[in-house]
């Protein structure tokens, strides 16, 4: 039975790595073909596409740039692309589900085989991939892909029950970004000239130009987690010793990247009004439990501030150089920021009527 288990997974790990890996593969030989290289080895592109596929699980790299063999860096990876290793894990545990018959003493087993399997195979590919100016960072790879593939297995085939407090916090958090969403969608059509100007700079060509689209789609929610970081009040870099905040701006010069052409112009105390409306968020949040208790709105402010420390170390990182080596937001000042100012307004949803009574 066990053996059954894990030739089932094992076929739909390979499967659901090749519905990732292939397309990539294509788009990295395309590519290769059009901007040429310097070596004319097929095995540029192939290892390219499996670096794409490791990005996309967010796996870090280490860095040599030449031609001074500099130590650099990669961890800031667009977030916009682990949707599809999702994607391809849910079918690959939807099929080894139907594969099984819906056997319910299997599943579980199946579930754990083929997250553990998954993630040995991104070890491997990380290691193999591996050269003198691009390593991947192997051992890290489990503390990655295997969450990641844990969660996204366990939404597959079952209904998923979770706790008020995570649905309250879970849903605060959601707000909030998609506040964010469309404060950054209004900054890029105000700032079309900008992201025009950086294009055109850049002349990317016809295939370069989908690729540079592609990639700026991909990396859309960084730039939200970056937008909720300026307007609670925080801030973000855009490289070392940067600061981008509605009280303080601070930077140097700038990566040719169109997104970046939303930037702000320089301070802006108004942008300083996104504080109110976080506080306000955690008042939404007293008045969605204070028909339960005052636990459960304790316990969806910790999970608030869970989901706030993923979301912020998600979005920072490196770029490349150590000029780079700051990009993001803080993720401890984003988490504290956001959890105080969300925690502030559950305290006066709930005291502040009190006060005014008496």
């Amino acid at each position: 039975m066990f053996g059954r288990v894990l030739g089932t997974t094992l076929a739909q790990v390979v499967r659901s790595i090749a519905y990732v890996l292939l397309p990539t593969s294509f788009i990295s030989l395309l590519a290769w073909a059009t901007a040429g290289s310097a070596t004319g080895n097929t095995g540029d592109p192939l290892r390219a596409a499996l670096w794409i596929w490791l990005a996309a699980h967010q796996v870090p790299f280490s860095l040599t740039l030449p031609p001074a063999n500099i130590a650099g860096y990669l961890s800031y990876l667009p977030l916009g692309a682990v949707i599809f290793p999702i994607l391809a894990i849910r079918s690959g545990i939807s099929r080894t589900i139907d594969r099984l018959d819906y056997n319910s003493s299997l599943v579980p087993l199946a579930r754990t085989l083929f997250a553990l399997q998954y993630t040995l195979v991104a070890m491997l590919l990380s290691y193999l991939s591996s050269t003198s100016a691009v390593k991947p960072m192997w051992y890290l790879a489990p503390l990655l892909v295997l969450p990641l593939t844990l969660i996204t297995s366990a939404t597959v085939g079952r209904r998923l029950t979770f706790a008020q407090a995570f649905l309250y916090g879970s849903r605060s958090i959601a707000l909030l970004l998609g506040i964010a969403s469309l404060v950054l969608g209004i900054s890029i059509f105000t700032n079309l000239h900008n992201i025009r100007t950086i294009t055109t700079v850049l002349q990317p060509g016809i295939v370069g130009g989908v690729l540079l689209l592609i990639l700026s789609i991909l990396y859309i929610p960084n730039a939200v987690v970056a937008t909720l970081g300026y307007f609670s009040g925080t801030g973000f870099a855009v490289g070392s010793g940067t600061l981008v905040a509605p009280w303080s701006f601070h930077l140097n010069s700038i990566p040719a990247f169109p997104l970046l052409g939303a930037l702000p112009a320089g301070k802006s105390l108004l942008s300083l009004f996104g504080i109110v409306v976080v506080i306000l968020t955690g008042s939404l949040l007293a008045s969605w439990t204070i028909d339960l208790n005052s636990k459960i709105l304790v316990q969806s402010l910790v999970v608030c501030a869970i989901l706030t420390a993923v979301i912020g170390y998600a979005g920072s990182g490196a770029l490349l150089t150590d000029a780079m080596s700051a990009i993001g937001v803080s993720p401890w000042k984003f988490t504290l920021s956001l959890t105080t100012e969300l925690s502030v307004g559950a305290f006066l949803a709930l005291y502040l009527p009190r006060l005014v009574k008496r």
